[in-house]
């Protein structure tokens, strides 16, 4: 099937900052609340599928033992529902124009020769991954662990377009839109924007994940890669680049993916926090691939515990893991191959002496001294966003 036809065939914190002891929400370990497809959409291995339209497929635990996620098992987010049923890769541009000196339309065939060939190994991850550890439930789509990856992306530097273009001189901001619509003509577009001093030399225009074209449901043919950012920044299916001189108000900038401006980031659902900020950079965090919550081990046998850390690309330098619910911690094994922005793979052997329920913790830290937090000590927040709680994994050993 050729890709451009591929749709035809298919809370205490918050309480103190509030003045008030009573804990008004909580925090849990998140939940699946769905089992593996037993269907899976084009280009994709069986999936969590939370929605068909638009597709919203998350990636199972298994896929979080190994630092790069392959395109087929890697998770699929969408905003808005109408998606391009062609792109014709012969004739797809990207127009760049606003506060430019010189408006362009790129094509793909100008990406690929036309200018200096990057790479960047890079966490994509979505602003709600795990929102459903956050009780009460707040809106949007109930991840659990999975709305989240990490690839090899090859492109060209955003950076290098844009001075093709020639910026002028007041020029400040740069808005991202992509090919996906709504289905609503009241709905909002996704637009976003980044300021010029977010445009780092890793900040690129990617048409090649893990060595091939991008998925079509990934953003097929380019899509925008803004490495320790949250995954609502990276513009999908990229249609339009503008550069603006001023910051334009946009919903999905102003009203979604928020959270609490204040040093926990946090609020409770009966006293929501005034000021708000927008989410970006990620924080530490780490989960365990293997083994997963339930499975049967064998007493006396050596259980291997794998997962992958990450955080902004300041990077992870310690991963711990306990086996007596947080009383002590030993540190795991770590491989790290693919640059600071990608997962840090971890690894720590056991072996059980005792029979029964064995539940296995695992927290990251970085080299800011950052560490991700038990889950009871995350505040709640009304979005569900950056939750990033130490990990558990309970197994039974027979």
């Amino acid at each position: 099937m050729k890709r451009r036809d591929f749709f035809k065939t298919s809370i205490a914190a918050s309480a103190a900052i509030l003045g008030t002891t009573e804990l008004l929400a909580d925090t849990h370990e998140p939940k699946i609340y769905k089992d593996i497809s037993k269907v899976n959409f084009p280009e994709k291995a069986p999936m969590i599928v939370h929605s068909d339209r638009p597709p919203l497929l998350e990636s199972p635990m298994s896929v979080f033992t190994r630092g790069i996620t392959e395109n087929d098992k890697f998770f699929v987010r969408w905003h808005l529902p109408d998606i391009p049923q062609h792109i014709d890769p012969d004739t797809y541009t990207i127009t760049i124009n606003g506060m430019v000196k010189k408006e362009l339309k790129v094509t793909l065939k100008e990406l690929k020769t036309a200018f200096e060939q990057v790479e960047v190994t890079a966490v994509q991850q979505c602003g709600g991954n795990s929102r459903s550890a956050f009780s009460p439930i707040t809106g949007g789509i109930q991840w659990g662990n999975g709305a989240m990856g990490c690839a090899k992306f090859k492109g060209v530097r955003l950076r290098d377009v844009l001075d093709l273009a020639g910026l002028k001189k007041d020029a400040g901001w740069v808005g991202f839109n992509g090919r996906d619509t709504p289905a609503y003509y009241k709905t909002p577009d996704f637009v976003r924007e980044l300021a010029m001093d977010e445009l780092e030399d890793n900040v690129i225009l990617a048409y090649e994940m893990n060595g091939e074209d991008f998925p079509y449901l990934n953003g097929y043919p380019v899509r925008l890669i803004v490495p320790g950012y949250y995954s609502d920044s990276w513009v999908k299916m990229l249609s339009t680049i503008t550069v603006s001189n001023k910051y334009k108000h946009l919903f999905f900038m102003d009203k979604g993916y928020r959270i609490a401006d204040n040093a926990t980031e946090s609020e409770t659902p009966d006293h929501l926090y005034k000021t708000t900020k927008p989410i970006t950079i990620m924080n530490v965090k780490s989960v365990i691939g293997f083994p997963e919550n339930g499975m049967k081990m064998y007493h006396n046998s050596e259980i291997v515990v794998r997962g992958v850390a990450w955080d902004d690309g300041a990077g992870i330098n310690n991963v711990m893991v306990s086996t007596d619910n947080g009383k002590t911690w030993n540190k795991a094994l770590l491989k790290q191959d693919n640059g600071r922005y990608a997962y840090t793979e971890f690894r720590y052997a056991f072996k059980p002496t005792q029979y029964g329920k064995l539940t296995f913790m695992a927290k990251a830290m970085n080299v800011l001294g950052e560490e991700q937090p038990l889950s009871k000590d995350i505040g709640w927040n009304r979005g569900g966003y950056k939750y990033n709680g130490i990990d558990e994994v309970t197994v039974e050993i027979i």
